[in-house]
């Protein structure tokens, strides 16, 4: 989810708090690694080796880094005249929440458009050869009207045993469904397979698999609000992919249980909607968010990059449970 900011007057703001900041990526890095708006991050890793970064905002903003910590801006994934063509009342949604994946030889994006009305939403998807686009509209997969769900944002796509699943949802349940896709990445919905996943506290879905565990990663609480904001990222399991997935005590994600894994602290707020998690040369876990720094929050939700580890349990953690400002920095082949 996002709001819109102005865009010269994040620059403005960026420049009087100091600037982008950039990290040491021999032994250190420090927070924000993307020092601009770049909310809902989703990230890809390219045949070159190269990782790309795609963000809520006009047109969704591209970032490229070959080491995980420093980032420049590549470009974005559409422009005013490849603008994804869904419409409703002669007017075009904002875009929210991209989610990459590659599918075939084809970079597939998919998109979210957002009119201003929980009611009325759709997901879609384009595609690109490479990771920079252009990207081309394929169309609609989701309207919530027509497959009854509010708030038909979010998409997070899976692949598992020979099929695909999209799981969508913000805050009025979150929802999965099977869709076919073929080699050349045309994908068609399967509304009949719509199952109930997770309940009312939830947004950002994205599944990770490790040691036999399906682990969800995903956000409660109030994205906006700058230096107030309440938003926080949470975790839950299950043996199954398509669930039932519960917290430590055994509460179901169905009845909104979840463990706590990244808040607020003194020095950023809000630190949500993660990325899909990224392994290092080393095998630790990386996972990308955004948060408010809470000496600019004028700047927007910035690009935050922070390890994930691992308890005897297998439960997943964040050093402290809230965003690091420095600490050692992912190991990455070249």
């Amino acid at each position: 989810m996002t709001r819109k900011f102005i865009p010269y007057l994040l620059a403005l703001l960026s420049v009087s708090c100091g600037g982008t900041k950039k990290s040491d990526a021999t032994a250190t890095y420090s927070n924000p690694v993307i020092a601009a708006d770049a909310p809902d991050p989703s990230v890809i890793r390219a045949e070159d080796g190269s990782y790309y970064l795609y963000a809520t905002g006009h047109g969704y903003p591209i970032y490229r880094s070959g080491n995980l910590v420093a980032w420049e801006r590549v470009g974005t994934a559409f422009t005013d005249r490849s603008w994804p063509a869904a419409i409703r009342n002669g007017r075009r949604g904002d875009l929210w929440a991209p989610e990459i994946r590659r599918i075939g030889e084809r970079y597939v994006l998919f998109y979210t458009l957002w009119f201003g009305d929980v009611r009325y939403s759709v997901i879609g998807y384009a595609v690109a050869d490479g990771p920079e686009g252009p990207f081309a509209d394929r169309g609609i997969l989701v309207d919530s009207q027509q497959i009854g769900v509010e708030q038909s944002i979010d998409p997070y796509y899976y692949e598992e045993n020979g099929r695909s699943y999209l799981f969508w949802g913000s805050f009025r349940n979150l929802y999965v469904m099977e869709l076919d896709v073929t080699g050349d990445a045309r994908i068609a919905p399967r509304p009949e397979t719509k199952r109930l996943f997770a309940g009312t506290a939830f947004e950002g879905t994205n599944i990770y698999e490790r040691d036999g565990w399906y682990y969800l990663f995903a956000s409660t609480g109030d994205f906006a609000g700058g230096a107030e904001s309440t938003y926080r990222t949470v975790a839950a399991r299950s043996r199954s992919l398509l669930g039932p997935y519960a917290d430590r005590q055994g509460r179901s994600v169905l009845d909104n249980g979840c463990e706590p894994l990244l808040q607020r602290n003194d020095a950023f707020a809000g630190p949500g909607h993660n990325a899909g998690l990224v392994e290092d040369a080393e095998g630790r876990t990386w996972m990308f968010y955004h948060a408010y720094d809470l000496s600019c929050p004028e700047r927007g939700r910035l690009g935050m990059l922070d390890e994930v580890r691992w308890d005897e349990e297998g439960w997943p953690y964040v050093e402290n449970g809230s965003p690091s400002s420095k600490a050692a920095a992912p190991v990455v082949e070249k």
